[in-house]
């Protein structure tokens, strides 16, 4: 039965098909003229009218509201619950092609399974790096969710726009939109969930030390959820999604869709601990964050990334984390001891210069030869990727750490080199040239 216009042409459509009069299909229940509006489209009937048309019609009330048959509607919600375990827990870029062909099979009638489909799409462009067209997708979203809130809500869109923004290096952008998401949250008193610890992620990411409504929220998320002990269950998610997939070619759409259900919950303890741990973690970094505090939440961070695969640079960046709250407390032994693992972890990644700026400083404290250290950190700062969008504000900050500590050595023109990657990094261009650097001493701040 195919879907056409609006539940006013359904209607007409299959009256005229069945031969009936407006009179004969409104029987002794409705009048004629009721009929009449509601296939004019002036009336939306209400569930119980359309389960009384859908009866004396001979179709069914969800074909009749909806213009899809069960089977249909069903294979539908089983294509969006796949494409999120791909996006999830496989492949982005084939998760953006089953969105896609989704929102291509769907119509105007299908509004809110289509706008969950572009949404999951949106999220699928974002998770393939691809910042410009995610941004765009979402800016469109969320034009929608304002002139129809029944389909889209507007706070999800919003968090995945700041966070899009402050990837693509927009910072006042992604600071406008995570604190316009935070007003909404503190409104409605959301501190519980996935979407609160995905505001919280934003938060931090977004807003500085000195904000303090922002911090407050993320103190908050943190206090009551936790950072969880989680274990592995990427194998079970698998299972369950061949399953859901064997069903699915098996003509058993509705255990398909309970298998997929059920898989997409099997990893949502995994999902949600690695988000708190990437909070807790950050939070760990802030200068402002008390010691002690930072260390317990340093070592949960440590402790989930290392429990799940393919984490090794959060587990790397955890350890690192780790390392400068250790450097804090002037534990110099545990500091350099959390750097080196996560050297270690690592691995010569980009990734692990922040552990060897931490590294370095240890040495300096100690009184120890710290070029080596700095060397290697500038070989591992100088083989990170340009970024693709903006300025990269972390490699520009350790660049400038770099040069600060090749002040402390005595090594001028090491320390030029840094300074001038620095502005590099932070999207100034050659203002460093020929620009002599006066060194510190090795008690300059």
């Amino acid at each position: 039965m195919p879907s056409q216009g609006t539940i006013g042409d359904r209607v007409r459509g299959l009256r005229l098909n069945r031969r009936m009069s407006q009179a004969q299909l409104a029987g002794p229940d409705l009048s004629d003229s009721y009929v009449s509006l509601i296939e004019s489209g002036k009336r939306t009937p209400t569930p119980v009218v359309a389960r009384l048309l859908a009866e004396r019609l001979g179709c069914t009330t969800e074909f009749l509201l909806h213009g899809i048959e069960p089977r249909q509607r069903i294979d539908t919600e089983l294509g969006l619950r796949h494409a999120e375990l791909e996006l999830r827990h496989g492949d982005p870029a084939s998760a953006a092609e089953r969105f896609t062909e989704i929102v291509k099979a769907a119509d105007e009638e299908n509004a809110m399974l289509t706008a969950q489909a572009r949404f999951g799409r949106a999220r699928a462009l974002e998770a393939q790096g691809r910042l410009g067209q995610a941004v765009e997708a979402f800016e469109r979203l969320r034009r929608e969710a304002a002139a129809h809130p029944e389909r889209l809500a507007d706070l999800p869109l919003t968090v995945a726009l700041s966070r899009c923004y402050q990837r693509a290096g927009d910072r006042l952008r992604a600071r406008d939109l995570a604190a316009h998401a935070l007003k909404q949250a503190s409104r409605l008193s959301i501190v519980q969930g996935e979407l609160a610890i995905d505001l919280a992620a934003v938060l931090i990411e977004t807003q500085g030390e000195g904000d303090s409504a922002a911090l407050t929220y993320v103190r908050q998320t943190l206090e009551v959820s936790g950072v969880p002990q989680v274990m592995d269950r990427s194998g079970e998610v698998r299972a369950l999604w061949l399953a859901s997939t064997a069903a699915a070619g098996g003509e058993d759409s509705a255990l398909a869709v309970r298998l997929a259900e059920d898989a997409i919950m099997a990893g949502r303890p995994m999902r949600v601990a690695c988000r708190l741990a990437t909070i807790a973690m950050r939070w760990a970094k802030l200068a402002s964050s008390p010691v002690e505090e930072a260390d317990a939440l340093a070592e949960a961070a440590t402790r989930v990334f290392a429990a799940l695969p393919g984490m090794g640079s959060r587990h790397g960046e955890s350890l690192t984390a780790h390392a400068h709250v250790r450097l804090r407390a002037d534990d110099l032994v545990k500091a350099g001891e959390y750097a080196t693992r996560a050297l270690e972890v690592l691995d010569g990644s980009p990734l692990a210069a922040e552990a060897s700026l931490v590294l370095a400083k240890v040495k300096l404290r100690l009184g120890a030869d710290a070029v080596p250290h700095l060397d290697g950190t500038r070989d591992l700062l100088a083989a990170l990727p340009r970024p693709a969008y903006g300025t990269d504000r972390q490699a520009a900050r350790a660049w400038r750490e770099l040069g600060d500590l090749y002040g402390e050595v005595n090594a001028p023109e090491q320390q030029t080199v840094a300074y001038r990657r620095a502005l590099e990094s932070a999207g100034v261009r050659s203002a460093m040239a020929g620009v002599s650097v006066h060194t510190r001493s090795s008690h300059g701040s």
